[in-house]
């Protein structure tokens, strides 16, 4: 394990780096960007077929006074919503992880806020998407099929997103791994893992690394919603059905996973599997209303 890629440099090449290069940030930055490229490319197909409208963009030359507006394909402001979602989804990202641990923020305050680790996936979806539906009201650009170019590079860059969790051994892994019950023709580290590197201290006994579970299974689900992502249903099918897809994996990962758990209406539930069993239930409620063909 590797949270730092610029021990991986040292390593390799003997060459060490003054400014540190975690793996984690790295791995985020990455998802970002395929997430932005595969969202710019179906922009474009959605503009060539009438879907999406151009839209007006302020441009200001210099030695203007004044700024003036400019018609451009939808596609152009792909890198401003990815660099809004990239804001405000690291705000919620931080607020929901110090809610899923109230008791140690309250302990060291200081340190949980300024640490670059402890970030919560879905508080980051959940205000991430807040922050793109403002942009897309802004850009005046149809919020419906919008979220549906979106839908299959989200799913994407949430699976890299597990790779620096996994590099960085942030406690983002499984229970302890059950060794007798390990197939033969699966190799160790995919069953047990002891991160002797994690930035968090590594676990007593080995644990299943569930980050690759992760990546795996959101690898396959984009290329789901990739092939389908010129579906003939109501804007808004392709997105429902990644809301099902996301929250069936959060919630059977959760099953093998270290997470505090809480009293939920007597039931004992981590904070990821109430929001994966909600955006599961919205997703299915989705794809009921959308499941018509477009006119």
């Amino acid at each position: 394990m590797y949270p730092r890629i610029t021990d991986l440099l040292y390593d390799l090449f003997g060459w060490r780096s003054p400014i540190p290069l975690y793996s984690f940030g790295l791995m985020v930055a990455v998802g970002i960007l395929l997430a932005a490229y595969t969202t710019a490319a179906n922009f474009r197909w959605m503009h060539r077929s009438g879907i999406l409208p151009a839209i007006a963009i302020r441009l200001r030359r210099k030695g203007q006074a004044r700024s003036e507006h400019a018609v451009r394909p939808p596609s152009e402001v792909v890198g401003n919503l990815a660099l809004i979602a990239a804001a405000t989804g690291l705000v919620g990202a931080k607020l929901f992880h110090i809610w899923e641990y109230w008791d140690l923020f309250r302990a060291r305050p200081w340190e949980m806020l300024f640490s670059p680790g402890g970030l919560t996936f879905y508080g980051g979806l959940i205000t991430g998407a807040l922050g793109v539906v403002w942009a897309l009201r802004r850009y005046r650009i149809p919020i419906k099929p919008a979220a549906d170019a979106i839908a299959p590079g989200l799913m994407l860059a949430y699976g890299v997103g597990r790779i620096g969790c996994h590099l960085a051994g942030d406690g983002d892994w499984g229970i302890p791994a059950d060794l007798a019950a390990k197939p033969d023709w699966l190799p160790t580290w995919l069953w047990a893992e002891t991160y002797p590197r994690a930035i968090v201290g590594p676990p007593e006994v080995p644990v299943y690394p569930t980050p690759l579970y992760e990546f795996f299974l959101c690898t396959l689900f984009f290329g789901l919603l990739w092939v389908l992502r010129r579906h003939p249903y109501r804007f808004g099918w392709l997105f429902s059905l990644y809301l099902v897809l996301n929250g069936l994996e959060r919630f059977l990962i959760e099953q093998i996973r270290v997470n505090p758990r809480f009293s939920f209406f007597g039931w004992q539930v981590t904070q990821a599997e109430l929001i994966a069993l909600l955006l599961m239930l919205g997703g299915l409620v989705g794809l009921w209303r959308t499941w018509r063909r477009r006119p």
